[in-house]
């Protein structure tokens, strides 16, 4: 099916079963970054319904290959769907579990590192997923990572609802982290925040 028309079902499809996807002002960063990076190899934390991987996969140089984690059986299964309808079905690998845990395992077995790291899973895990994923990430390689500014709690003075109060925590954290050495990051504020992260390295 061509590309364009099926991420356009799966916006549809996410909308209607009330799917979080990376939403119009999120998408757009999402792939000028893609575009720019031109990444090979791809690691998403947290697949949904595949609907970012199919959109990286087709923003990015003919050969590329995706590795994304997710969760949700029931999600991984939509996405599994989606994705053999699409031209890239052969080049993605999906992996079914808790992301940490299989973060933590995946040091161990991948050979090759990634060049872009995408973080779209559980916003209060995200300083632990850029630990586990950074021994994972290339050393010219960038982590990209949805929803940092949360719904405008992240940097509002206000004190957050009780039920996000943790993940607005977290979420500070995660970008107190990567705003400071060894980490230069460039927050997009269009959609709910997109933080994109390079390591800094010393002149030697």
């Amino acid at each position: 099916m061509e590309t364009e028309a099926l991420l356009r079902e799966m916006e549809q499809y996410a909308q209607a079963h009330h799917v979080p996807i990376l939403n119009e002002g999120g998408r757009r960063v999402f792939a000028e970054i893609v575009r720019e990076r031109r990444p090979h190899r791809i690691l998403e934390v947290g697949t949904a319904i595949g609907y970012s991987a199919l959109l990286a996969l087709s923003r990015t140089d003919e050969g590329a290959v995706l590795m994304s984690l997710e969760l949700s059986a029931e999600r991984l299964a939509v996405a599994r769907s989606f994705l053999g309808r699409s031209a890239y079905a052969a080049q993605v690998t999906l992996l079914e579990g808790d992301a940490g845990t299989l973060l933590a395992g995946l040091a161990a077995q991948v050979t090759d590192p990634f060049d872009l790291v995408f973080l779209d899973a559980a916003k209060g895990q995200y300083p632990d997923y850029l630990a586990k994923s950074l021994p994972l990430l290339a050393r010219e390689g960038v982590i990209v990572a949805d929803n940092v500014l949360f719904r405008g709690y992240v940097r509002s003075e206000m004190r957050p609802p009780r039920r996000y109060r943790t993940i607005v925590k977290r979420l500070r954290q995660y970008l107190a982290t990567v705003q400071a050495p060894p980490f230069a990051t460039t927050v997009f504020e269009r959609g709910d925040g997109l933080a994109l992260t390079r390591r800094i390295y010393e002149e030697t």
